[in-house]
């Protein structure tokens, strides 16, 4: 008979449990993000990287958040329209009216909801205001007075002087409404002070416009969903608390409105700021909570093939961790290429047909300085990191024929004119020496006498001035021919700038002048 021995296994702790938990929602939450960037509207933009985000999330072990938990986060929208709305409070309204009290506070709550979630303007608030006097009627009904109250000060807070319609609202009821507006009048309020990178751009508390930016408004202290609108540009969507005496606010909607959820998630480019825009891609990463941020996008050199290239961006440090490309034409592309560049990026390997720019001093294919090696043949059409590292070399280093002998000849130039000219202030110096020694000679009857001291001081000067001018004139003129000869004989890689050369020379001096362009 055999013998069978049972172990017991252990209930886990709590504390296991707890940590069992926390692990699994570590593992579960995002850790990439992939946006696109430049013109949001361009179709074939929007299908490859789609495309990319597609193939990067097919794969089992990454974790990247969805396009449409993107939108959520940032431009949550309501699931029902204003018409819908409407019809969901009158339905709320008919069974407060009925008796029917929890029923009409679900519809409410549910309504309110989707309230939040409407473009601010005029109809979402009387939506809004609608929605918290039923809330108010129907708390008061089930005896919930502080509940009633609340309600009705979601109104008054914002707009103090708001009246309620006698014929739809009991004496009573208006009475308790007229006491809030009073008690409300006299609480404490915050200065809450709102600023835009955009001037003058729309203000938003809970739906209704309070204003432009910079706004300052005194409020009672509490929480307010707020927006900031220009034009077609929108904040994302926020809560500020107004606490204490000042509550500053400033909000970046030249970010914030680059940013667009559909058709894929973009950051719009229009100046062609990489820097900014990669910028603007890690504060993002930090808005969504995730570690690393891949920027896809078209680059397309003036000539040459285009290119689909990705940056993959370290969210806390706001390091570029590295960069990778592939030739693309059409609206799709290659599959090999894709699954080649999904591999880069999230491993930092290199397949041998793909282009990779692993340093900040890099300079990538796309770029309008560097020059694209021949086509590979392996049929995607992607180009090896070797050959592309070696032409670089070669086009940085190697200088365009003649380009030696053009900046000689305007270093000679230069020189030469600079000694003329020196030519030229020592003969105006010498001038006044010239003039002291006839001083002289007419001073002692036309003769000048070797035995005078200042006489020969002058002399001497004179005669040093004279060896220093002709030796300048000498120098330059002999610069300026050298340079002319070498500018003739030097052959530019682009047409020869305008030049003009001129000298002059009389009985008190010489001159000397170049003009044109350098």
């Amino acid at each position: 008979m055999r013998s069978v021995s049972l172990t017991s296994v252990p209930k886990p702790t709590p504390f296991a449990l707890l940590l069992c938990l926390l692990c699994t929602a570590a593992q579960a939450a995002p850790h990439r993000l992939v946006v696109s960037s430049g013109d949001c509207r361009d179709a074939e933009l929007s299908g490859q990287s789609k495309a990319f985000y597609d193939s990067l999330r097919a794969r089992p072990e990454q974790r990247v958040l969805g396009a449409p938990e993107f939108a959520e986060r940032l431009f949550p929208a309501p699931a029902r329209s204003f018409e819908d709305l409407q019809r969901q409070l009158d339905a709320a309204q008919d069974q407060f009216y009925e008796g029917r009290n929890a029923k009409a506070t679900q519809l409410l709550d549910d309504a309110l909801r989707d309230i939040k979630r409407l473009p601010a303007g005029e109809e979402r608030w009387k939506l809004f205001v609608h929605a918290q006097l039923l809330h108010g009627l129907n708390h008061r009904a089930l005896g919930k007075l502080k509940d009633s109250d609340a309600a009705f000060l979601q109104v008054l807070r914002l707009q103090p002087t708001y009246q309620l319609d006698p014929d739809q609202y009991a004496p009573s009821l208006r009475q308790a409404f007229e006491k809030l507006r009073r008690d409300l009048a006299r609480a404490p309020k915050v200065n809450l002070s709102v600023k835009s990178t955009l001037p003058a751009s729309d203000v938003y508390l809970d739906g209704l416009g309070v204003g432009q930016t910079p706004l300052t408004q005194e409020l009672p202290a509490g929480a307010y969903d707020i927006s900031v609108v220009k034009g077609d540009v929108v904040s994302f969507p926020r809560q500020v608390q107004a606490q204490g005496v000042d509550t500053p606010l400033l909000v970046d909607l030249a970010y914030e409105g680059s940013v667009t959820a559909a058709p894929f998630p973009c950051l719009a480019v229009a100046d062609g700021n990489e820097e900014r825009t990669l910028s603007h891609a890690v504060r993002l990463g930090g808005t969504l909570g995730v570690e690393e941020v891949i920027v896809v996008r078209l680059e397309r050199p003036s000539s040459g093939p285009k290119w689909f290239a990705a940056t993959v961006l370290n969210v806390e440090g706001g390091q570029k961790l590295r960069e990778g490309g592939f030739k693309t034409q059409g609206l799709e592309a290659p599959s090999e290429a894709l699954n080649a560049l999904v591999d880069f990026v999230t491993t930092g390997r290199s397949p041998s047909n793909l282009v990779v720019m692993n340093n900040a001093n890099g300079r990538a294919p796309w770029d309008a300085s560097a020059r694209v090696p021949p086509a590979s043949s392996t049929g995607a059409d992607l180009t090896a990191p070797s050959r592309l590292s070696e032409e670089a070399d070669l086009s940085t280093s190697t200088a365009p024929p003649g380009t030696g002998l053009r900046t000689a000849s305007y270093v000679a130039l230069g020189a030469g004119v600079a000694g003329l000219g020196g030519a030229g202030i020592v003969r105006l110096l010498a001038q006044k020496d010239l003039d002291d020694l006839e001083a002289r000679r007419a001073a002692t009857g036309g003769r000048l006498v070797g035995t005078d001291s200042q006489t020969v001081a002058l002399r001497d000067s004179l005669v040093k001035k004279s060896d220093l001018m002709t030796g300048l004139l000498i120098g330059g003129g002999a610069a300026v021919v050298t340079g002319a000869v070498l500018y003739l004989v030097s052959s530019p890689a682009k047409p020869p700038p305008s030049l003009t050369l001129g000298v002059a020379a009389d009985g008190t001096g010489a001159a000397a002048s170049v003009s044109g362009s350098f």
